[in-house]
């Protein structure tokens, strides 16, 4: 079954339920499923990913494993 068809075919099966409670049992399985795809983003959060991405194609990044080393360096030296 393609995903086509099993959306038409939960289409239909849900068109012929007739009970409330079921029905927005079903809404909220889908509310929850659309809110963990959906981020809404300040225009100024917007901005610092393109600046983030703009700097690591400039490589001015640290690979984590690296930080990690430094800092704890930087902690023993202390």
């Amino acid at each position: 079954m393609t995903t086509i068809q099993l959306k038409n075919a939960l289409i239909q099966r849900i068109s012929e339920i007739e009970d409330i409670s079921f029905l927005k049992a079903i809404k909220t399985i889908l509310d929850e499923k659309s809110k963990s795809k959906i981020i809404n983003m300040t225009p100024e959060l917007t901005n610092e990913i393109v600046a983030s991405k703009k700097e690591i194609e400039q490589g001015l990044f640290i690979e984590n494993n690296l930080l990690e080393k430094e800092i704890e360096e930087w902690l023993n030296e202390k």
